[in-house]
């Protein structure tokens, strides 16, 4: 029995390092998936914004005859911020979509901004609904983005902390890319009133 010792030892050991390996594994498969899933909730939140644009638009065209550059910029910028697709293990599509959307939101405060000229519209039961519910949809966005970059975090952390980073990078599981904001957004915005 002596002579078998080390052999049950390292059989011991082989079956361990065994089960280590496959919690490991799958909790980097669940940590991906969660990723993924944080992703598709950020993704739906803009689907559900871009729809809500989608609503005012056609509300505009038909309330409204005003300068069709701005609404075509619009229309043009809806139309690039649809069309990105995101690879959560590519920072460069997560740079790519955030551009898209940023210049979608951008052209929609343009659009926002003639509609002042035109009163009777803002008195609409539509254009109105849809001023509460954009509200409610940014704040879903933005409620969405921080859960995906949490979900990240969590990944990160798995995918790079000893052990895990060994058997991480051994199975194909790498760092993901954060939502990061607008660029210039942490400086507060210069609003100015022309009060005369």
């Amino acid at each position: 029995m002596k002579k078998n010792t080390p052999l049950w030892i390292i059989l011991g050991l082989a079956v361990i390092l065994g089960f280590w390996g496959c919690g490991v594994y799958n909790g980097l498969v669940t940590a991906d998936q969660e990723v993924k899933t944080k992703w598709s909730n950020v993704e739906t939140n803009y689907q559900r914004r871009t729809d809500l644009y989608n609503s005012v638009i056609k509300t505009i065209e038909a309330s409204a005859n005003f300068e069709k550059s701005t609404l075509t910029e619009v229309i043009e910028a809806r139309a690039k911020a649809t069309q990105v697709t995101v690879n959560t293990d590519d920072p460069a599509s997560m740079q790519e979509f955030q551009n898209a959307q940023a210049g979608f939101s951008g052209a929609f405060g343009r659009l926002l901004a003639v509609l002042e000229n035109y009163p009777d519209l803002k008195t609409t039961a539509a254009f109105q609904d849809f001023q509460a519910q954009i509200e409610g949809t940014e704040n879903r966005i933005n409620v969405a983005r921080q859960d995906y970059n949490d979900a990240v975090k969590k990944y990160n952390l798995s995918v790079k902390t000893f052990p895990r980073n060994i058997l991480a990078g051994y199975f194909g599981f790498h760092e993901k890319a954060f939502y990061e904001a607008d660029k210039g957004s942490e400086k507060a915005p210069d609003i100015q009133f022309d009060i005369k």
